[in-house]
Formats: C-alpha cells, structure tokens, sequence
C-alpha cells in the first residue's frame, strides 16, 4: 500500500533537515518509522539514506521491551536518538533508533551514499544497492559492534510522501500488524505487497 503524504502529524516533506541525535521527534513508534525514512545516518563515516524501517511499541508482544526492562533491552528505555543494537540467529546484529520509552524503530534497509569503499571491504561481492538491505547486512556493511549499542546516532531528518506500509517481517507475534514502512527504491530487504 502506498499513502502519498507522509503520514505523519505535523510533518511535511521538505519541512525538517536537521541534525536531530538525540533530538528525535516526540511521536509513536510508528509515526517515527514513518519520519525516519530519507534520513541520512552515518555512523563512523559509512551511512545512507534510510529506505526501510519496521515500528516497535512498548505494548506490542512482538516488541523487546514487552516485557519490561531487562539488561538485553535496556537501550530501548534509554535516550532518544540513540541505537539499539541486538544479536539475532546467534549471528547478525539489528540497528534500532530508540524513540519513546520502550519503542524503537528497527532501520531493515538503506542506500548507501557516505564511505561506500568501506562498506564494500566489510561485504565484498556486492553491488552498492545490496550492501544494506536487510538489518544484518546493514549492520555489517556499517561495521557495528555489540560495543555500538547505546551510542549516538548522527541522523538527518528528510521527510518523505509515497510511504509503502506492509506486515513487518520475521515476527511471531503481532504479525498482522502494517507497521514496516519503506520507500520504491533498489535496496529494501524484500518486496512490500502489492495493494
């Protein structure tokens, strides 16, 4: 489904590019999805422009923080503006920007624009679009550690229309929920569904 207007109260595109860490818009999870795509984020002089985005609220049984604070979720009742970062498969590690108390957005995709030689060195074999699309691969072309989690994000806010909404992608639990947002570009972890 696409929505041609950003979707979110009191945004417009064009209307906000700042520096925004660990400034970040007061709004619910889904709302700051919505906000966070066409954002710049670079991390150690590597980023793009965020493209995909998946919403977790503090009530949601998909989300981490469901059941209350523990010390693997603990960035999630942290700051705004900074990052979540968890291990999953035992493997990969996810990027979150945290927002409310107990709500994060998961960044699922991006196209890379800043220290794209980097990013290829930690994936070899790829082509720009699929450096960073998907969370685990975003994180290692991003070269996160477990060490990232809590820190600062350096985001630049850029709100966009033509906003695609679907299901969010892996979840168990509140799998019906249309909280993964994203923009038409090369580059998303997987296709949205056709309306």
């Amino acid at each position: 489904m696409v929505s041609h207007d950003s979707g979110i109260p009191g945004f417009s595109p064009g209307q906000l590019s700042v520096k925004t860490a660990p400034m970040i818009p007061d709004l619910p999870a889904p709302d700051l999805a919505k906000a966070l795509l066409g954002a710049t984020l670079t991390i150690r002089g590597s980023g793009g422009i965020i493209i995909e985005t998946e919403a977790y609220q503090r009530d949601d049984p998909a989300s981490h923080s469901f059941p209350g604070p523990t010390a693997r979720n603990a960035a999630m009742f942290g700051p705004p503006g900074h990052a979540y970062i968890y291990r999953i498969y035992g493997i990969h590690l996810c990027l979150n920007v945290v927002g409310r108390v107990g709500e994060a957005v998961l960044i699922r995709a991006l196209t890379p624009t800043h220290g794209i030689a980097d990013m290829a060195a930690r994936r070899p074999r790829q082509p720009d679009f699929n450096l960073c699309s998907g969370p685990g691969k975003l994180a290692q072309a991003l070269g996160l550690t477990m060490a990232d989690n809590h820190m600062r994000l350096d985001l630049t806010l850029d709100p966009q229309t033509d906003i695609l909404t679907g299901p969010r992608i892996g979840i168990t639990k509140a799998i019906d929920q249309p909280w993964r947002f994203g923009l038409n570009r090369p580059g998303l972890s997987r296709a949205f569904p056709r309306s």
